[in-house]
């Protein structure tokens, strides 16, 4: 799964509205284009219920006052807890076959502003020290296959692809756990959420890519190809980059970078119980 940018998240967002606006008509909120100076007070109207859905609506959906909106909502008194009340809020209506789009709505612009928290570098640390990326997980665990939940999992994807720059030491670091492995390694949605991620920043980097941050994602594969099970799973999640000679050249003279990627085909090749003919022809050409 790409991250995806704040303009595919309003586009997508708009569209749920407008497929809902027949039967919400009377509580959907009219879509405002705030000024600099009224940010401030849209962050404030986020205090109030009465105004909240409306704030978490104009704000979210305006693109122009994004490019400082981060650090305003990370410092505004109690801002993101009440985001993530709004977030919360949502676990309980999960548990019932319906989530209705309003509840939809509020929680989406919720963590649309959450993806600004994230894609901001003064912000990002922040957001992973206070353990938000948690939140997330119910939203990626459902299992409903609706529209509604498929724009709560993709906006949950879009705030850990932000994070992931950063994220991919900490995942590395909770990997190492065995408990860390089975947490990600129990469910297949929950594996591919992450490989998902990873493999977008291995198949398209922003940039020229980084060894430092390949050999953390390097590494991250490695453990988790210790579980058969996510063996199994590369089998269709593997980056093709991982073949791909800008990658081979870029570890060639990391010894240690270059002995993980071996490792990892290795794993993956007995844990398929067989000889994939595309895994044997990539350590063919790895040097020796």
């Amino acid at each position: 799964m790409s991250n995806f940018s704040f303009v595919e998240w309003s586009n997508l967002l708009d569209q749920w509205g407008a497929s809902s606006s027949s039967s919400n008509a009377d509580h959907k909120p009219e879509k405002a284009i705030p000024t600099t100076t009224s940010v401030e007070k849209l962050i404030k109207e986020i205090e109030n219920p009465l105004t909240r859905e409306h704030a978490l609506f104009a704000l979210s959906r305006n693109r122009e006052i994004r490019a400082n909106l981060a650090p305003l909502l990370w410092n505004s008194t109690g801002t993101i807890y009440l985001l993530l009340e709004e977030i919360t809020t949502a676990y309980r209506v999960m548990s019932s076959p319906d989530l209705v789009a309003r509840a939809t709505n509020n929680v989406c612009n919720a963590l649309v502003l959450l993806q600004c928290v994230a894609s901001h570098p003064d912000t990002r640390m922040n957001l992973i020290k206070a353990n938000v990326p948690y939140y997330l997980y119910p939203f990626l665990e459902a299992k409903n296959k609706e529209k509604q939940y498929k724009y709560l999992r993709l906006t949950s994807l879009g705030i850990i692809g932000a994070l992931v720059k950063v994220a991919t030491f900490i995942i590395q670091k909770i990997l190492v756990q065995d408990e860390g492995l089975r947490y990600f390694c129990s469910f297949a949605e929950r594996f591919f959420a992450l490989t998902r991620v990873m493999g977008t920043m291995v198949d398209k980097p922003v940039g020229e890519p980084s060894l430092r941050l390949l050999k953390h994602i390097l590494r991250c594969y490695v453990r988790l190809s210790d579980c058969p099970r996510a063996c199994d799973g590369f089998k269709i999640s593997l980056p093709s980059k991982f073949r791909d000679a800008t990658i081979l050249n870029l570890i060639r003279d990391d010894l240690e970078a270059l002995e993980w990627l071996r490792q990892l085909f290795v794993n993956i090749a007995t844990g398929n119980r067989g000889s994939p003919p595309l895994i044997e022809e990539t350590l063919s050409i790895l040097p020796s």
